[in-house]
């Protein structure tokens, strides 16, 4: 599981690499939180969260979107995330710490996440999916 940013000319866009499905997910959700806020501990922080679209790019596009609308309300920053997909039923279990513009405030706002060439590949080795975050 890994995730690395690519070029992009006024967005940020990650390439996020994983085993399996449940892994694409969690490191693309550290991926953006890595944007948006660097280092993050699992302080005690800890939301439930359960969603279902038609595919699973829609999926990750509503997953992702969520946990900006939660990171948003909430004042928080997520840095562990345990999913369970069950064919486009999310399920996830996320931990971290509050927001604290000491230790936070490097990162780059996330407005969205963009659709544009958004497809999940199954490849040899397990799955690799191309996001870009709408800065």
């Amino acid at each position: 599981m890994s995730f690395e940013e690519l070029e992009h000319t006024a967005d940020v866009l990650m390439r996020v690499r994983g085993a399996t499905i449940h892994e694409i997910f969690a490191d693309a959700g550290r991926a953006m939180f890595h944007v948006m806020y660097g280092p993050c501990e699992d302080r005690g922080v800890e939301r439930h969260l359960s969603l279902e679209a038609n595919n699973l790019e829609s999926l990750l596009i509503d997953y992702l979107s969520e946990l900006l609308f939660i990171t948003e309300v909430e004042n928080t920053v997520f840095c562990t995330f345990d999913i369970d997909l069950r064919g486009t039923r999310l399920s996830a279990v996320l931990k971290g710490e509050p927001f604290d513009p000491a230790r936070h405030s490097a990162g780059t706002i996330v407005k969205g996440i963009s659709y544009f060439g958004l497809e999940i590949v199954k490849e040899e080795e397990g799955y690799v999916v191309e996001i870009i975050f709408d800065i």
